[in-house]
C-alpha cells in the first residue's frame, strides 16, 4: 500500500479487507465491527493477495484456519445465527475443490437468510484455458433446444 499525493494505492484484496475492517453496527449501544473475522484455508489462487492483506489486520479480523471448507462455511453460518443476522464472518478457499466445498454451506446460509461471505481464490489471468476445457466451456453454456 502506497500513498502519494492523497491517492492510495491498494490491491483488490487489500481494498476488500480494509472495508471489511472498517464497517460498523451498533447494537445494544455499543459499535461492533459488522465482520467478526473469518475462517480460511488457502492453496492456489487466495494465498498471495488474501493472506498478505490480512496479515495487517490480524487484531480487527482474526482468521482462524478450518479443517475443511464445508465446516467453516457451517461455522460462518453459526456465527450469523448467533448475531441474530447483524454480524457475519468470511470464508476463504482455493480456487476448485475447495471453493466447491463451501457451496452447501453457501446454500444452507441462503436457505436460512444468514449472511456470509465467500473470498475464493481465482486462477492467473497468464493461465488461460486448454482447447478442451474451452470446449466444454462452450457445450456448457449453449441453451438447449
Amino acid at each position: 500500500m502506497t500513498a502519494s499525493q492523497g491517492t492510495v494505492r491498494l490491491t483488490t484484496a487489500q481494498a476488500i479487507i480494509r472495508w471489511l475492517a472498517n464497517q460498523y453496527i451498533e447494537i445494544d449501544g455499543e459499535e461492533l465491527r459488522v465482520c467478526g473475522g473469518g475462517f480460511g484455508i488457502f492453496g492456489h489462487g487466495n494465498v498471495t493477495c488474501l493472506g498478505e492483506a490480512l496479515h495487517g489486520v490480524q487484531e480487527a479480523l482474526p482468521l482462524y484456519r478450518g479443517q475443511n471448507e464445508q465446516g467453516m462455511g457451517f461455522a460462518a453460518a453459526g456465527y450469523a445465527k448467533q448475531w441474530l443476522r447483524q454480524r457475519f464472518m468470511f470464508c476463504t478457499a482455493s480456487a476448485g475443490p475447495g471453493t466447491m466445498n463451501l457451496l452447501t454451506a453457501a446454500g444452507l446460509a441462503h436457505a436460512n437468510r444468514l449472511p456470509m461471505l465467500l473470498l475464493c481464490g481465482d486462477g492467473f489471468l497468464t493461465r488461460l484455458p486448454t482447447r478442451c476445457c474451452s470446449r466444454w466451456r462452450i457445450m456448457a453454456t449453449r441453451p438447449l433446444a
